[in-house]
């Protein structure tokens, strides 16, 4: 590494694979992830990052292992300082579709929602969508490489603020604090009350309309 491509701001993960792509020649380096495959209800969400490799927020991680409060004081500061792109996938299209289909597309919308246009993208996990540039497939990036860990902060933040808006609407399923996952407070709920407009009906158990409590 030189010092021409050392960036002055380092953040907790470091930026090796970033500045590898640079150096090989790389101009507009995207991390992408997803947030939501697995819960009942609302939307799978994707976000793309292109981080400033000279001005990178401090104390990147897998928005997995923060607080609410660090993923939300991160969020911003992605924001300012990088370009972003967020979609999402409705619930209906999730069902329609299938939820892998409808992750990879969330991740094909999210980059094309960039103000620029990456010409490389380090995507979470094992199972990446068919991107119009290079791509490389990182398992367990979100915690090892910057751009995807900012990609799936924000995610996580947006998508927590979609489901708490939504908790306002359908209060008694928690959807604020369970985010739509099969919480058994969220189970028993459905079981009472059955699904609300918003609940993913292809998802097992709604599937058969039957609850294993």
């Amino acid at each position: 590494m030189t010092e021409a491509i050392r960036p002055k701001q380092k953040t907790g993960l470091g930026l090796a694979r970033e500045l590898s792509a640079r150096a090989q020649g790389f101009t507009c380096i995207a991390g992408l992830d997803e947030v939501g495959r697995g819960p009942l209800a609302g939307p799978v969400v994707s976000a793309a990052v292109v981080l400033d490799l000279d001005n990178v927020p401090k104390g990147l991680a897998d928005s997995k292992a923060l607080t609410a409060a660090r993923r939300e004081a991160l969020f911003a500061e992605i924001l300012a300082t990088s370009h972003v792109g967020i979609a999402s996938v409705s619930h209906r299209d999730i069902d329609t579709i299938n939820i892998r289909q409808a992750s990879l597309l969330a991740m094909c919308r999210a980059l094309a929602a960039l103000p620029c246009t990456p010409d490389m993208a380090f995507v979470d996990g094992n199972d990446p969508p068919a991107l119009p540039c290079a791509t490389e497939a990182v398992i367990k990036g979100d915690s090892s490489i910057a751009s995807i860990a900012a990609a799936s902060i924000v995610a996580k933040v947006v998508r927590d603020r979609m489901m708490a808006r939504l908790g306002n609407a359908y209060p008694a399923y928690g959807f604020a604090s369970n985010a739509g996952y099969s919480t058994r407070a969220h189970l028993t709920v459905i079981a009472s009350e059955g699904p609300c407009p918003f609940h993913r009906l292809s998802f097992s158990p709604l599937r058969q309309g039957l609850l294993d409590l």
